[in-house]
């Protein structure tokens, strides 16, 4: 049996390494054109005829960290006040008009950007131009649109954060990590402040950030780009642009000592650890290597940890972590669920384990190779769709100014090494920069001891 297992072990490597060789004769490549409007909106163009469908993605330099005390949540809000009309287009017919004709679109809004898509057959390019470029120019804000998105965005709040397991843990643990406001709090916000929220409040938000030289528009799938061009100029390229928004302090003072706290959550039925290491910015080469580390520490069920704490001790039934890359100080984060019965303190001195072999020994070529076709994968099957690729365009675009990113992210992926990723562990995955959560379920109370 073990010489078995030995031959298996082999041939995986092998077969990792001729599959990293592969992709590295191999190069990804997404042609696109870059310009900008004479008002300052940046358009990013990919032609690609093999499906009769475009996407329009738009991002706005806006999310939450653009808010300011006492007005949490309302980059979310703002979010949903686009879809409430504009001068000519109709209250909620904005999406009727989209899924009628065969589309589909939606929004999203995170820490650092909100993004605006939509996806329609290609005969419908003017329309979703016309739709995207009358709500940029137009927005129709009144006090009644306002009443109603504030309802939905508490209604979000309350299906998301107040009346789901483990809600609360997420808003607590951002605050207790960060000390600038900018990433303390949640992007969904307060209800207090929800509620403070104006009319005018609103207007001057609009007027400040959805601005077209505050935007990155791309526009990827089949048309033909004279046509597209004109079209885009056309419908957006008369929006007046305005004065720079204002900058946003991301700085964070250095964490000298661990940051730890616990909840109780009535709605929790299993106790979760969920600890962070602060200090990673995305799009550096740390940020790279710690994406390999996360693929080796918590990728999957052949990672370091789902073997320790899911298959070999069952001290857990989960084990999920990321990088969260964000253009400020962003952070490693890794969420546990505890096995009942189980203590979090064995939980959190099997994860204190594991990072130290991080730290004193290089990975194997086997999980080096393992995490780079995984990102590789992951990274890949985003640009499969013309959606993913317009994202990605827009997105990198508005926070790196380097839509071109979409191609070397792969190389910045391919060059980490082993002795990269052991470095980085040393470098951010200290006790001094960790924040620790646990949330224990109401109902036992008696085993929170256990977190001691």
């Amino acid at each position: 049996m073990k010489t078995i297992k030995t031959t298996l072990a082999l041939s995986l490597v092998c077969l990792l390494a001729l599959t990293a060789s592969a992709q590295q004769a191999r190069k990804i490549k997404v042609d696109f054109k870059d310009l900008k409007l004479k008002n300052g909106l940046r358009v990013l163009l990919v032609e690609d005829h093999n499906a009769p469908v475009i996407t329009v993605a738009i991002t706005y330099d806006v999310g939450s960290r653009n808010e300011r005390k006492s007005r949490t949540g309302f980059a979310h809000l703002f979010e949903h006040m686009m879809f409430t009309g504009s001068q000519n287009v109709g209250k909620n017919e904005y999406s009727l008009l989209i899924d009628t004709n065969g589309g589909g679109n939606n929004a999203t809004t995170n820490e650092d950007r909100t993004l605006y898509f939509g996806t329609v057959p290609s005969n419908q390019l003017d329309m979703l131009l016309f739709l995207e470029a009358d709500r940029m120019r137009s927005l129709d804000v009144t006090q009644d649109n306002l009443d109603t998105q504030r309802n939905a965005v508490q209604e979000e709040r309350r299906l998301r954060v107040d009346n789901q397991p483990y809600g609360k843990t997420d808003e607590k643990f951002q605050e207790t990590m960060y000390d600038n406001f900018a990433y303390k709090h949640s992007v969904i916000g307060s209800m207090e402040d929800l509620n403070a929220a104006s009319l005018q409040d609103v207007k001057e938000f609009f007027r400040i950030y959805y601005a077209p030289n505050n935007a990155a528009l791309a526009l990827v799938g089949d048309f033909k780009p004279d046509a597209a061009l004109a079209a885009i100029k056309k419908y957006f390229e008369s929006i007046p642009s305005q004065p720079a928004s204002p900058k946003v302090d991301t700085t964070e003072p250095e964490q000298t000592a661990e940051r730890r706290f616990t909840l109780e959550d009535p709605l929790a039925r299993l106790p979760q650890i969920v600890i962070g290491y602060k200090g990673i910015v995305s799009n550096t080469p740390d940020a790279y290597a710690m994406q390999v580390l996360n693929q080796t520490l918590a990728g999957g069920q052949s990672s370091r940890l789902y073997q320790q704490l899911v298959k070999e001790k069952e001290l857990a039934t989960s084990v999920f972590g990321f990088v969260n890359g964000t253009r400020g100080v962003g952070h490693y984060e890794l969420t546990i669920a505890v096995a009942p019965g189980k203590k979090t303190g064995d939980v959190e001195a099997v994860v204190n384990e594991e990072i130290a072999r991080l730290q004193r020994e290089p990975i194997a070529d086997w999980e080096l190779a393992k995490a780079k076709n995984s990102s590789r994968r992951s990274s890949i099957q985003s640009l499969q769709s013309s959606l993913g690729t317009a994202i990605r365009l827009t997105q990198f675009a508005v926070f790196y100014n380097d839509p071109n990113l979409i191609n070397s992210q792969f190389d910045k992926l391919n060059a980490v090494t082993k002795e990269d990723v052991q470095r980085v562990a040393n470098k951010y995955l200290k006790t001094t920069s960790r924040t620790v959560g646990i949330t224990m379920p109401q109902a036992a109370k008696q085993t929170a001891s256990a977190a001691n």
